[in-house]
């Protein structure tokens, strides 16, 4: 007679195993029309599987969450379903939800393309309309690897020996076409809807093997409704036109060549960009009371090893043996070079808290298919910060932190930031008494600030939890940016002390900090959260002074010195092109601000300004553009 609690905290008592969709109908006739699945203990299970323990159980409908994943995960099922009703020599291997959408791998000798598309969303279509039932089903192993032999599914075959023995495995059945599959499922075909789009068809290794075949992938985005369905494409629209590797052509910020795979080669706009994050951080960090710190790229292994690092990222980390036999690396992370020079030396409680950033240059190497322009790269800088502190200083240091982070997103024009807290991960160092106080420590100070959160289970670091700070851009994607770690680990690991005020040697805690994150990527969320068109204060160029005729160059260069005087990063433009052309080459290249000045502006002293995306210009003396271009051109920070 299992007991069942509801998220309210109701609880139903019944006679028998009850199903997810018995209890639905139990609740409301509507509510059970809307059931597509059931949360048990915090799982999500097929709606018609039996409960037959006391649990805690939720209703899950499209409109949650997990309703979502389950559309995506059986419009996988759908396009695969709908692949080998058209084209049955095609085998089918793995089908997983991803953001966004889902994808599925096939093997075929004919290649899929595009054309290919419209039959396959007509049939997948014609699937939904037939609403067929799914049915859950538990196979022998042997039986279940003979069965998909026989029927020319080798790839699943092969899945189903490389399992564990005694694993359940499961068959879902939609209509007579079945699928090697974990599950949960929805009830029928039609709670699917119709609010997909297949977007494109790729090349993928079995397993993601290079040795193993080439199979075909062909991924896809799922929605609740048409409306969802719609925004989604608009955003791809949008992030096509703001994509930051085309802008940085057009503005002339970077380039990525071959010889430097995943390494960003700065041109002198994008140089001037990241220089004035870097001084913004910098200023930010020394009113918060850091000091600034560098250590070197280049650091002796045993250090990796101490710290955890060389057993969790080994394989991503850069490393030689030199002709002296001693074993380097370059730093794929900044705290084990950080804590040496805090334990250079005797520390006193009253030097505590402590705080130490460092714009350290970090190496990762990551998968040539992973690499993504400057948001997914092998070198980068991070804006890292250790806080050493006593443990009774912890949660005030963790709320400066959250602070600290949230007025600088603001800063830069990013209001929506949502935080997730990110317990203890499977592969961790330390022992669970350690992570028991870390994770109630960093909790702790959470709540003490009032905010929303959610919980990120699994997805902290290894030395310890942490908080990520996810910034939502101008057209609704998220970015992971900021995080903070609460470390009792690593102090332990480097023996790291301070001399307490009893006397006593004492461990410090460790805060790791990281505003920006890595400063490559976020330059790259600007880019495409503005679209290129900085406010004026961000601009590599904030202004240009385009001549009219050439009559009017010296006067150019003396408006030039008077805002470069000004503290305005500003060039001038004497070509020997009509100022229409002028106009639509730096507006093209987002300059926020055209100065136009001809013989009459040189005779009365004053400029006619233009501003990016405004086709009107604005006439007023060179006295108070400066005063205007000046005030913008200044930092929030400073202002």
């Amino acid at each position: 007679m299992p007991k069942i609690t509801l998220p309210d905290g109701a609880q139903r008592a019944f006679d028998h195993p009850v199903s997810g969709g018995e209890i639905a109908a139990d609740i409301s006739k509507s509510l059970a029309k809307k059931a597509i699945a059931a949360k048990v203990n915090g799982e999500v299970v097929d709606l018609d599987l039996p409960i037959t323990e006391d649990a805690d159980v939720a209703i899950v409908t499209r409109d949650d969450e997990d309703g979502l994943e389950l559309i995506r995960h059986d419009t996988a099922h759908l396009l695969a379903q709908a692949v080998q009703a058209l084209y049955p020599d095609t085998q089918v291997t793995i089908g997983p939800v991803i953001d966004d959408g889902f994808y599925y791998d096939f093997a075929r000798e004919t290649p899929f393309s595009s054309e290919d598309f419209a039959a396959i969303e007509k049939k997948m279509a014609e699937l939904v309309d037939a609403d067929l039932p799914t049915v859950r089903e538990v196979w022998d192993r042997d039986a279940a690897i003979a069965k998909f032999k026989e029927i020319g599914e080798d790839y699943k075959a092969e899945i189903i020996s490389d399992l564990p023995e005694g694993e359940p495995i499961t068959v879902y059945h939609h209509g007579d076409w079945y699928d090697l599959c974990r599950g949960p499922h929805l009830p029928s075909t039609k709670h699917i809807g119709k609010a997909f789009k297949l977007m494109k068809v790729a090349g993928a290794y079995w397993r993601g093997d290079h040795r193993n075949a080439m199979l075909q992938r062909i991924y896809g985005t799922s929605w609740r409704n048409e409306k969802e369905l719609k925004q989604h494409l608009h955003r791809l629209e949008e992030a096509e036109k703001r994509d930051h590797r085309k802008l940085a052509k057009v503005m002339d910020l970077f380039h990525m060549q071959e010889e430097g795979p995943g390494s960003i080669f700065w041109h002198p706009n994008g140089w001037t960009l990241f220089q004035v994050l870097i001084s913004y951080m910098r200023r930010r960090q020394e009113q918060a009371g850091y000091v600034e710190i560098n250590t070197p790229d280049l650091l002796d292994y045993s250090l990796w090893e101490t710290s955890g690092h060389a057993a969790k990222f080994g394989e991503n980390m850069y490393s030689t043996v030199m002709p002296d036999e001693r074993k380097y690396a370059l730093k794929p992370m900044n705290c084990p070079g950080g804590v040496q020079v805090y334990n250079h030396g005797l520390r006193s409680y009253r030097e505590l808290p402590m705080r130490v950033a460092e714009f350290g240059k970090v190496h990762r190497y990551e998968p040539s298919g992973a690499l993504h322009g400057m948001m997914r790269v092998r070198h980068f800088t991070q804006d890292d910060a250790h806080i050493y502190c006593t443990p009774e200083q912890l949660q005030s240091e963790c709320l400066k932190v959250v602070d600290l982070i949230l007025d600088i997103y603001k800063d830069f024009g990013f209001d929506d930031v949502r935080i997730k807290f990110s317990d203890r991960p499977e592969a961790r160092i330390g022992d669970d008494s350690v992570w028991d106080k870390s994770e109630e420590a960093l909790k702790h100070a959470l709540e003490a600030t009032g905010l929303p959160y959610t919980t990120n289970p699994g997805e902290g670091a290894f030395y310890g939890p942490k908080l990520e700070f996810v910034l939502r851009d101008a057209i609704g994607r998220d970015w992971q940016c900021g995080t903070l770690q609460v470390d009792f680990n690593l102090p332990e690991r480097f023996d790291a002390s301070y001399i307490a005020e009893d006397g006593s040697k004492q461990r410090p805690v460790m805060l790791h900090r990281a505003l920006f994150g890595s400063l490559e990527r976020f330059t790259g969320i600007l880019i495409e959260h503005y679209a290129g068109s900085f406010p004026l204060w961000l601009a590599p160029r904030q202004a240009v002074v385009a001549t009219i005729t050439s009559e009017a160059d010296d006067y150019a260069y003396e408006v030039v010195a008077a805002l470069k005087a000004a503290g305005v990063r500003v060039e001038a433009d004497v070509r020997n092109e009509k100022i229409n052309y002028k106009v639509r080459e730096h507006s093209n290249t987002k300059v926020p601000a055209i100065v136009a000045v001809g013989a009459r502006e040189a005779e009365e002293k004053t400029v006619s300004i233009r501003r990016l995306g405004s086709k009107q210009t604005r006439s007023m003396s060179l006295e108070e553009a400066v005063k205007e271009l000046s005030a913008e051109a200044t930092a929030p920070d400073l202002r």
